[in-house]
């Protein structure tokens, strides 16, 4: 039962931070029509921004300095390059975001180098959110925070204790997503500046002739999306490690999320992140083959099959490739997307 319960948890944490970057790439795109392949590098760049500002103010003030930092030159990149680019089509608005992904990435390793850095949370954030305590005599405990050194300790050796941590790190990073998933539905739905972001996407030159400036608007979009990047990257960095990797690590990931999902639905974003997260955490923590579980069916009827290379693969060895067989089979059988309703 701890091991469900603490690899659901973790799951549910990692599905998360999946949802904190898609969700600005999902943002760019529903309002824009732009698939930013840069998006995972803006994402390591707020990760090493944090790690910047936090050696000099503290990692609160890096949790928004380095967003908006991002946020910025997402902007600026909006304005005087993709801009100028938008009206010829999809094809070189991927070409220069992708373009842009490369120059972002060697220009962090030429600032900050190739190795990892030590991009610490604070304090607050060092231990454990809370211990669950399985006692083979007594059941499940919780503690807030570390459990006492008692709570932990086995009265003899017939009783059987296992004191399982959950990081301050990762319930800090699930209450961040939860509510960036509640800031951005409240903004869409409830605001005027959110309806008239909607207006400029359907009709554009009513949104103009109303004396909006929609350029400025789109302009604004694609900052914020950035700038959400950046705040996954604060948390995601100190939560796991800052390196010059991280953008290849979460970039093909994200983009089965916002697939699965559907392109441009912010709940399908949410969904499809949650789903993915858990099915990959769990995987990973399963270390059971095919064989085995044929084995267990059929018995030695199986002859030398057992000893094939695909059916000795563990569960956690292909779990990287799971996402991915996800999408092929959402592509299939729901082009769409779990929640996705625009076409094209």
């Amino acid at each position: 039962m701890e091991f469900f319960i603490l690899s659901l948890l973790n799951g549910v944490s990692y599905g998360l931070l999946l949802f904190m970057l898609s969700a600005g790439l999902t943002l760019i795109f529903s309002m824009m029509g732009v698939l930013n392949f840069a998006h995972a590098a803006f994402y390591m760049l707020g990760a090493y921004l944090g790690y910047t500002v936090s050696t000099k103010l503290g990692f609160w003030a890096a949790l928004v300095l380095a967003p908006v930092l991002v946020g910025l030159l997402g902007a600026g990149f909006e304005r005087w390059a993709l801009r100028r680019v938008h009206a010829y089509g999809h094809v070189p608005e991927l070409l220069i975001t992708f373009g842009l992904s490369y120059i972002l990435t060697e220009l962090v390793q030429l600032i900050w180098g190739r190795t990892a850095l030590e991009f610490q949370p604070p304090e607050v954030l060092r231990g454990p959110a809370f211990t669950l305590v399985h006692h083979s005599a007594e059941g499940f405990q919780w503690f807030w925070g570390a459990a006492p050194e008692a709570a932990c300790r086995a009265s003899d050796a017939a009783v059987r204790v296992i004191c399982s941590p959950f990081p301050a790190t990762r319930a800090f990073m699930m209450l961040v997503a939860l509510a960036m998933l509640l800031s951005l539905w409240l903004l869409l739905t409830r605001t005027r500046i959110g309806l008239v972001i909607q207006a400029a996407l359907a009709h554009p030159d009513m949104v103009e002739a109303l004396g909006h400036n929609v350029p400025r608007v789109f302009m604004g979009v694609f900052g914020a999306g950035a700038a959400l990047a950046g705040l996954a990257g604060v948390i995601g960095g100190s939560t796991f490690v800052t390196e010059p990797a991280m953008a290849a690590t979460v970039g093909s990931i994200i983009f089965v999320v916002v697939v699965v999902g559907g392109l441009g639905s912010l709940a399908g974003a949410f969904l499809a992140s949650l789903i993915i997260g858990v099915i990959q955490t769990f995987a990973v923590a399963i270390d059971y083959s095919l064989g085995q579980l044929l084995v267990s069916l059929v018995g030695p009827r199986l002859g030398a099959w057992q000893e094939s290379s695909l059916l000795r693969l563990t569960l956690s060895q292909v779990a990287p490739i799971l996402p991915y067989l996800f999408l092929v089979l959402i592509l299939i059988f729901r082009p769409k997307g779990l929640l996705g309703t625009r076409e094209g």
